[in-house]
């Protein structure tokens, strides 16, 4: 070895004896023995908290009576930031595995703003259709109108299909609609 070398390893030997004399402790020895036992059985520290995953499905309920559904995962390391993370929403039902939660919107659903068409389906019920009304399945009927009372402008309008882009036109035609159903 060149006398380099072998200076570094003398000053490092040095600086191991001094920290070892001075600052290395016997509860520090006791704890790092501890924790090699505990590495070495699988045992984790009493201080330690262990971590659960869940699956969380959260139901959103719109006014529509569409209900979409997300799934997550969580890895929750503390139930009390678990509940405040969802403390808006309504716990439906709760496993090992899976947490259920559920929120009302106070909307329509994203799928009748993009192709929701208010429209009359064949036996002359008001229906919300998924496309243009004659050519899409129906996602929701509401009431039976009387044909008979129906203006042919109004009549020509829900063959067509009328657009549902928002809350307030989803009201506005149900509401227009309501006086030309039939009684029960």
């Amino acid at each position: 070895m060149t006398m380099k070398i072998r200076i570094v390893f003398m000053v490092m030997l040095l600086f191991g004896a001094f920290y070892f004399t001075f600052f290395y402790t016997e509860e520090k020895q006791a704890a790092d023995r501890e924790n090699v036992q505990q590495s070495e059985t699988g045992d984790l520290p009493a201080d330690v908290v262990s971590a659960h995953t869940v699956t969380v499905k959260l139901e959103r309920v719109y006014l529509d009576g569409e209900i979409s559904e997300e799934i997550v995962q969580e890895t929750i390391w503390s139930m009390e930031d678990f509940w405040a993370a969802y403390g808006d929403w309504q716990l439906i039902d709760m496993t090992e595995d899976e947490v259920v939660f559920q929120k009302q919107v106070d909307d329509i659903s994203p799928l009748l703003k993009t192709n929701g068409y208010f429209g009359i389906s064949e036996n002359g019920v008001l229906s919300i259709f998924n496309g243009k009304p004659g050519q899409a399945e129906i996602i929701q009927s509401f009431f039976q109108i009387d044909v008979e009372k129906l203006e042919s402008n109004s009549h020509e309008t829900l063959m067509k299909g009328i657009p549902v882009k928002s809350r307030q036109r989803f009201e506005e035609v149900l509401e227009s609609f309501k006086q030309y159903s039939v009684p029960e």
